[in-house]
């Protein structure tokens, strides 16, 4: 069998893959939300959540071991074609800015947490503990300052990452995230001052008492993306 028809199979196997994980990721939340309501009343859902979970991950598992063998069959079919290794840089640097690839590079790192020392009665103690508010700016003024790719707590921040509050709980992408948090940045280190600026958030956050470290790398990495772009949304354009 030609290479070609070896990379079209594997496309369609990465494909029917991912397509398999979004439907699984979809039933594993329908389940959850029936959990919240009937947990006491039913234990079968219990079982069924754990089964749908291990699922998930056997497809992710899956899904890479199919996208390892369709990279090394493009390297072999784009080996001394030129157009065709212009092709597979472009896509590299498309997956790269869809956060679907693992980037290394200098950069920053800030670590925030909560006040511990403050004492229990204190009338604004809430102003002494991290919110999603605080990682939604810090992610902004990082992109805003030229960041090529961001992560928070080992969660690749993408187009389409929620940053969400669920009570007392940080959720990012659905995943929940728990202080100290780490956020990674891949950038110029010249990023360090523009974040430690006066009137900055970083510095707006040290005077409110929430503990806040900052400082640059020569080297960190920041992971892929390890969630699904849904295409429910899209529509064929006309040509």
């Amino acid at each position: 069998m030609k290479k070609q028809q070896i990379a079209i199979i594997l496309g369609i196997v990465c494909m029917f893959l991912t397509m398999a994980i979004f439907t699984q990721i979809r039933t594993v939340k329908s389940i959850g939300q029936a959990v919240g309501t009937t947990l006491s009343k039913n234990s079968e859902l219990i079982d069924e959540v754990l089964a749908s979970q291990e699922e998930n991950k056997n497809l992710y598992k899956a899904l890479e071991m199919a996208e390892a063998k369709l990279e090394i069959i493009r390297k072999q079919a784009i080996a001394g074609n030129q157009e065709d290794a212009e092709i597979e840089k472009e896509l590299k640097e498309n997956n790269a800015f869809l956060g679907l690839t693992e980037l290394k590079g200098e950069g920053i790192i800030i670590k925030l947490d909560d006040n511990r020392k403050v004492e229990g009665d204190e009338l604004n103690i809430s102003q002494y503990l991290v919110h999603e508010g605080d990682l939604l700016h810090v992610v902004n003024e990082l992109f805003n300052a030229g960041a090529e790719a961001i992560s928070i707590n080992d969660n690749r921040v993408v187009s389409s990452t929620a940053i969400l509050c669920d009570g007392n709980i940080i959720r990012v992408n659905g995943k929940i995230i728990t202080v100290p948090i780490e956020i990674k940045a891949i950038c110029s280190k010249s990023i360090y001052n523009t974040m430690i600026r006066p009137r900055g958030y970083i510095q707006i956050m040290r005077e409110q008492g929430v503990p806040v470290d900052i400082s640059t790398a020569s080297e960190i990495t920041v992971p892929k993306y390890d969630g699904v772009y849904s295409s429910s949304h899209l529509t064929r354009g006309d040509n």
